[in-house]
């Protein structure tokens, strides 16, 4: 899973803790933990013209066409190199809108050396109508190359209301038709086996782009597929439940962080520490699941209601700006985990007998607060969604 230490990882640490030297170890948790949540990702985008590129971009990113840092849309060829829009929450993520490949004098190999192929992860080809040579040409030029691709068929919402004005219209038969008619379109380029994802950039929860997410998942190694899923928009209680389980992987490992420092026979040293792990943690699942004001403003936004309304669902969480090491303290005050702190502190005074308890008490500690602010967070993030999703309240007149 996403962020285990490996088995040489754990042997070095088990080395390193039995020599007596726990600050190493604890630097090594923490060199470990900070390259998890660095990690780059980097998609590639690339199709025709107007093929929804853009658009697909700003979905993902959870954006709106006209918001800051969006992509900018249009039926024109607006981008003539490869261009990298920022994720608005985890800066190691990059989606690249990369130029059109629709012209005459298409060459596949220079195409993909000019965008600088080794620079993604994977691409995702992209069309608004049909699949044509040169889709295929580049697929198999990406696949030489030892990357994987996607064909995505994007605007089916543009083809399902153009046919709704026919009388036996029918939305599963169409939808299964545009992807017969892919697939073929494919086949005759010379693709032996396509697998063709049906989206809409203005109604992701729709369609084939879950479909889509759990391929990436099941074809990312553990590293990139933890960043994929916490980049992932908050659109569905699926997705939720995706960050939560991933987050909570990573909790383990930092409890068992703050139980290296607790060992230190330095008095406060521990709950300083702790203090600081919690308050970067909790922000961070804040972050994750929209619980901060730029998110709440941006989705507010998107579904036409009040900032106020959306904030109305949040129960339980703080935002992101509200964890501060004075938030954390005054958590800490309150429950039992503050006494065991106390605790810990006095034990620091007794050299042997400190150490050993305090190790113990620190994991706790840090485990059961990280739970349940998760638990905590992730029940917000699911009553905001609910709120968003809610019919618009009649006007009285």
């Amino acid at each position: 899973m996403a962020g285990r230490l490996s088995k040489k990882e754990i042997e070095e640490l088990q080395a390193i803790a039995e020599s007596g030297n726990l600050t190493a170890a604890a630097a090594k948790l923490q060199e470990k933990l900070e390259s998890l949540e660095n990690i780059p990702l980097d998609i590639a985008i690339t199709g025709e013209s107007g093929a929804g590129k853009s658009s697909f971009i700003n979905a993902i990113l959870g954006l709106h066409d006209d918001d800051e840092g969006a992509a900018e849309t249009g039926v024109t060829q607006k981008t003539m190199e490869p261009k990298a829009y920022q994720h608005p929450r985890l800066r190691n993520v990059k989606l690249w809108d990369l130029p059109g490949i629709g012209t005459p004098n298409f060459q596949a190999d220079k195409y993909l050396n000019q965008v600088k192929f080794n620079n993604y992860d994977f691409f995702i080809i992209v069309t608004a109508t049909r699949f044509t040579s040169h889709h295929t040409t580049l697929a198999r030029a990406i696949h030489k190359l030892g990357k994987r691709f996607y064909y995505v068929r994007s605007k089916v919402d543009n083809d399902l209301k153009a046919e709704q004005r026919k009388r036996n219209f029918n939305e599963e038969r169409t939808l299964q038709e545009i992807r017969e008619d892919c697939v073929e379109n494919l086949r005759e380029a010379g693709e032996a086996s396509p697998r063709v994802f049906l989206l809409s950039s203005w109604k992701l929860t729709e369609y084939d782009f879950q479909l889509l997410q759990e391929t990436l998942e099941n074809e990312l190694d553990d590293q990139k597929r933890h960043i994929f899923i916490l980049a992932m928009p908050n659109i569905s209680a699926k997705i939720l439940e995706k960050k939560k389980a991933e987050l909570q992987e990573h909790i383990s490992k930092v409890a068992l962080l703050s139980c290296a420092i607790g060992a230190l026979p330095f008095p406060g040293l521990s709950l300083i520490c702790d203090v600081g792990i919690l308050v970067v943690h909790m922000e961070r699942y804040c972050l994750a699941f929209g619980l901060d004001e730029e998110s709440l403003t941006r989705l507010a936004q998107q579904v036409d209601k009040p900032v106020a309304e959306l904030k109305s669902a949040i129960k339980k969480s703080p935002l992101a700006s509200a964890i501060t090491k004075k938030f954390i303290l005054t958590v800490l005050s309150r429950s039992l985990c503050g006494a065991l702190m106390v605790v810990e502190l006095i034990l620091n005074f007794v050299p042997v007998l400190g150490s050993l308890a305090g190790g113990g008490i620190s994991f706790v500690t840090t485990y059961y607060m990280l739970q349940s602010f998760l638990d905590e967070a992730a029940e917000d993030a699911q009553n905001i969604l609910t709120k968003a999703l809610e019919p618009k309240a009649k006007k009285s007149i």
